[in-house]
């Protein structure tokens, strides 16, 4: 009798799924404002995907850094300063805006996590790219995965995150780990996953595509 393997959540596993499920180069539609996303947290949403939105998004990358640990792979999450004018106080992967200087999204993505946790583009290697995500807030992210050499550094940048920690793969890929909640946004109920991991909140673009990076690797 055989069942469902178990991810071993390696270093060498996530790397191999992330080659082989995840595309190289922005897809063809990462910029098209008439495409609707079809993953994470829109499912729960799709009342609220409207061409108004889309039209208005502007491009931003963000990092999904995971680095190799004893007990298998993490991934580094920042908590963001309480005196930001956008999602202060929230758990975030490192990302921003793409600037016309950037000559990918993935060196967009690099350059804000320099920026942001000291950490050196030269210890991560870029993999590929999730679906882009698009944001209540007028954004349309392309999440670029990297795995970050164990032995490099990083340290909050506290202009711009309180805290940098590491959630485990094995947790935040375990589908009963998503938990579903609600609120209201403009006037409509919004909902998103929300992934309490110790005293960390998870929860909106952050789960989203957490979401969608389980969806794409591991579902």
């Amino acid at each position: 009798m055989t069942g469902t393997a178990v991810p071993s959540f390696s270093a060498d596993d996530f790397r191999a799924r992330a080659h082989a499920r995840l595309s190289p180069v922005p897809s063809a539609t990462a910029f098209d404002s008439a495409i609707l996303p079809d993953h994470g947290d829109y499912r729960l949403n799709a009342a609220d995907m409207d061409a108004d939105l889309l039209a208005r998004a502007r491009p931003a990358a963000v990092l999904v850094p995971a680095v190799a640990r004893p007990h298998g792979v993490s991934l580094i999450l920042t908590e963001r300063t309480a005196h930001l004018r956008a999602h202060s106080g929230q758990v975030a992967f490192p990302g921003g805006k793409i600037d016309a200087s950037d000559a990918s999204p993935a060196a967009a993505a690099l350059r804000e996590a320099q920026e942001e946790i000291g950490l050196d583009p030269a210890g991560v290697e870029t993999i590929g790219y999730l679906d882009p995500y698009i944001t209540t807030s007028g954004y349309r992210i392309l999440p670029v995965v990297g795995v970050v050499a164990p032995e490099a550094a990083y340290a909050a940048n506290p202009e711009e995150v309180a805290r940098v920690f590491e959630a485990p793969l094995s947790f935040l890929m375990e589908p009963a780990n998503h938990q579903r909640g609600s609120r209201l946004w403009e006037g409509r109920e919004r909902f998103f996953y929300v992934m309490p991991y110790g005293e960390h909140y998870i929860w909106g673009v952050t789960a989203g595509i957490i979401r969608a990076l389980y969806e794409r690797l591991y579902r």
